[in-house]
């Protein structure tokens, strides 16, 4: 007996119709606006990752060097493979580039709720547009997918910042502040208590008094008392980019569920601008469900041309724990429109009313083991089959088929000549 790998996961159908409703809502939001669906590869080189992030991420990661003597790795994030792709063929690409995947990552990291060793994403991106409208659009599809799912204002909120409000304080502090490990400070503090948060700010360069008043100015409801301590264009600009995004959001009708956050910071280090989290209203998931941003510089960190960029990733496990708990995860059960029981010699007339079904684009399953007439009863009820067509002998010789709806039990005749005929989607009530 063979035990799954810790961190992975199995699916089961009744688990996998479930996760497919969502995927396909998540990525039919997406396609509404325009997003073109990208396939991405499993591997790619390690030193897309250490290049960018040093040699100490290899222990993240699932890498080993192939056949080839290369130094691969399993994909730990998009954003690196779609920089890549967007430098490959920067000049043949139409802008904005709008592109969206489904699909699995790997990460060797620490096993808790919502977060897996293989986990999935759908990833949506915008590349060549540094206007707010962009941000903005990201924000709107996010909220677009979670309404779809039935999610409402009441079940999740957005938490804005923006990075160059962070940087730009930090500037304004008379200390050699390292900025990035700062902001990370800022990203882990509400997993950590003052202390502790504190303890990451002085390490970074700020006086103990000093990472006080920076959490202080992170907290106030004023941006322009942001503005007028740092006193610089670039806190100054960046509460201008905020809050024109969140004006465009209103438009695009994302703002009633943006909520400005100072301390959301994005724990990446390329990320340039916006940024944002999702999470639950209501404190039960209590961590962020998914996030996204601008990170304008990455295209030309990987020897491309200056291309703004902003993006959004939902994640597929977090996204379960928030539909769960607001009660509108779908149904973990497979479900069937038809099953066609067969009794007797009628394999022929069977199989041919079950092409005409399928032809509809309905799910249709019909008897492949031989079974009793009981037996496929019992096996379409297993299925959730909506409604049941008997062929029988008897049925045949009379020159009818039974229609059976398994919801109330109640069934009728059809003539089998006429069945399905013209109807989409014939049910017991259209005959009986």
């Amino acid at each position: 007996m063979y035990d799954r790998l810790k961190g992975f996961r199995d699916f089961y159908p009744d688990e996998m119709t479930a996760r497919r409703e969502v995927i396909d809502t998540v990525e039919t939001a997406a396609a509404r606006y325009g997003f073109r669906e990208i396939g991405t590869p499993t591997l790619e080189a390690t030193e897309l990752y250490t290049d960018k992030s040093g040699e100490e991420i290899v222990d993240q990661l699932y890498n080993f060097t192939d056949q080839g003597g290369r130094e691969v790795t399993l994909t730990p994030e998009l954003t690196p493979t779609v920089a890549r792709m967007v430098v490959a063929k920067s000049q043949a690409l139409s802008k904005p580039i709008k592109w969206r995947s489904t699909r699995p990552f790997w990460r060797y990291e620490q096993v808790q709720q919502g977060r897996f060793r293989e986990f999935y994403q759908t990833n949506v991106d915008i590349f060549g547009s540094s206007e707010p409208e962009a941000d903005a659009e990201i924000l709107a599809f996010a909220a677009d997918a979670l309404t779809d799912l039935g999610l409402t204002g009441e079940d999740f909120e957005f938490r804005v910042s923006h990075r160059d409000i962070l940087g730009g304080l930090l500037e304004a502090f008379d200390a050699e502040v390292d900025t990035e490990a700062a902001i990370r400070a800022v990203d882990k503090s509400a997993k950590i208590d003052d202390e502790e948060y504190y303890a990451l700010l002085t390490d970074a360069g700020l006086a103990y008094h000093q990472a006080e008043r920076f959490d202080d100015l992170l907290s106030t409801d004023e941006l322009d008392e942001l503005v007028e301590f740092a006193e610089t264009d670039r806190v100054a600009d960046a509460v201008a980019n905020l809050q024109a995004v969140l004006d465009a959001a209103e438009d695009f009708g994302a703002r009633e569920f943006c909520e400005v956050s100072l301390e959301t910071a994005r724990g990446l280090d390329y990320y340039t601008g916006v940024v944002f989290e999702c999470f639950d209203s209501t404190g039960e998931v209590s961590r962020s469900v998914f996030g996204g941003g601008r990170y304008d510089d990455l295209i030309e960190s990987f020897g491309g041309q200056p291309t703004p960029a902003v993006g959004v990733a939902p994640g597929h496990a977090t996204l379960q724990l928030l539909c769960e708990r607001a009660g509108v995860w779908p149904e973990e059960a497979p479900t069937t429109d038809y099953y066609v029981l067969s009794v007797g010699d009628t394999r022929a007339v069977a199989a041919e009313v079950a092409r005409e079904l399928r032809a509809r684009g309905h799910v249709v399953e019909s008897d492949i083991s031989d079974r009793s007439f009981g037996a496929q009863m019992n096996y379409a009820d297993s299925i959730n089959a909506e409604t049941v067509v008997i062929v029988g002998e008897r049925d045949l010789e009379n020159g009818e088929v039974t229609l059976k709806d398994m919801a109330t039990g109640d069934q009728t005749t059809a003539p089998v000549d006429e069945f399905p005929g013209d109807l989409d989607r014939p049910t017991y009530e259209d005959w009986e």
